[in-house]
């Protein structure tokens, strides 16, 4: 069992156990400073170790613990508000103990006077809900408790969505597990508060487009699919969806992607490749994934046939496919390029309206506006932190 697993062990081992003893009990010590131990081993390896609770999966930092996966105590933290849990060099033992008495009276949901607690711990251990910085929605935890919550960004999401599309760019599969535990981020994220937020991540500079892009779309996906009454488990099937729809542009090259000016035929036509080298990818990969290949294939179809690519003979495209064409163009509009500076809301939504029944389909164009002017005060715009910002502002047709 790895280092990050065999601390959750007896990080839950002490928590059960402290129901069971009072405070000073053999057993109870012994626990602690089992899980304690198991602690300092791990931060001689990894000083920040961070833990993300989603649904039945364990993250640990970007990737998953599958030794862990359906571990009992997975859903347990989480509905007790701890989602994310993050520990900084050094952490103490009289600090640890003080957080797991806290993490308990949340489990047990037993009175906790935290004032003391509070007042002993430094910022070593911190931990909370998935909430949104800069959104509307508050924190999904008790007031008592934000001194200790992680105000949530979107900067590890990115991470992961840049080391899945190197994976896939050096091994030619993606890795399911990686971009679900990306959607389920999100998807937490989204419903952080008591009202839905859509967080959409702003581009910093032109060489991340593919990687922001995807988030964006794949959370826009999530918010209309959910918008329309659409189950859960469909809702996170379009999010993934939207998530790898460009997967196909890794095999572009970066010089082509971000070139500001009009494209060569030869450029042309490598960028109008990347729907079928997107859906050649996807489905070498898993047999699970047959939504997400058939949505990278026909995200450029428009509803009257045009686009790319043609069809040998017209067929309707999946409603994920013509779902997440609206949501794509949106994005692409609303940023900037290195061919022009981002449009307005209502400038692209006016274009998309207007392409109604010729480019989009009506009815999720009509789903669309309405949806983005009635939740556009929950449309919380965050940047990417560890993504640099470029040194001279370049501005950036409806393309991406």
């Amino acid at each position: 069992m790895s280092e990050p697993a065999t601390f959750l062990t007896a990080f839950a081992h002490a928590l059960a156990t402290m129901t069971l003893y009072a405070a000073g009990h053999p057993a109870r010590e012994r626990a602690i400073d089992a899980a304690y131990h198991e602690l300092e081993a791990l931060q001689r390896d990894a000083p920040h170790p961070l833990f993300t609770f989603l649904g039945d999966e364990i993250l640990y930092g970007r990737l998953p613990l599958r030794e862990l996966k359906a571990w009992d105590w997975t859903r347990r933290l989480a509905h007790a508000g701890v989602q994310r849990l993050e520990f900084e060099e050094p952490v103490g033992r009289e600090e640890f103990e003080g957080f797991l008495d806290e993490i308990l009276a949340r489990l047990t949901l037993s009175t906790l006077d935290t004032t003391e607690v509070r007042q002993m711990r430094r910022s070593s251990i911190r931990y909370g809900a998935l909430g949104v910085r800069g959104g509307t929605a508050g924190p999904a935890v008790p007031e008592a408790a934000t001194t200790a919550a992680i105000a949530y960004s979107l900067s590890e999401e990115a991470d992961t969505v840049r080391w899945l599309q190197d994976e896939v760019k050096a091994r030619g599969v993606v890795p399911l597990s990686e971009a679900e535990a990306v959607i389920q981020s999100l998807s937490l994220g989204m419903h952080a508060g008591q009202h839905i937020v859509i967080p959409l991540l702003q581009l910093k500079e032109f060489d991340q487009y593919t990687t922001t892009h995807s988030m964006n779309v794949a959370v826009l996906a999530m918010a209309l699919a959910e918008y329309l009454g659409l189950a859960r488990g469909d809702v996170r099937g379009f999010g993934i969806a939207g998530l790898l729809h460009d997967i196909g542009k890794v095999r572009i090259p970066l010089e082509v992607l971000t070139k500001p000016g009009k494209f060569t035929d030869e450029e042309r036509a490598l960028m109008n490749a990347h729907p079928i080298e997107g859906a050649r990818i996807i489905l070498q990969s898993e047999e699970q994934l047959d939504l997400p290949a058939v949505v990278a294939y026909e995200h450029h179809i428009m509803l009257n046939g045009g686009g790319y690519p043609t069809f040998a003979f017209p067929r309707d495209c999946h409603h994920a496919s013509k779902l997440v064409h609206v949501c794509d163009v949106y994005d692409a509009l609303r940023t900037n390029r290195p061919y022009r500076e981002a449009w307005s809301q209502e400038r692209t939504l006016g274009y998309i309206e207007g392409r109604a029944g010729a480019e989009f389909d009506p009815d999720l164009v009509a789903a669309f506006v309405r949806m983005m002017r009635q939740w556009e005060p929950q449309v919380a715009v965050m940047t990417d932190e560890r993504a640099p910002v470029p040194a001279a502002g370049g501005a950036g047709t409806a393309g991406s």
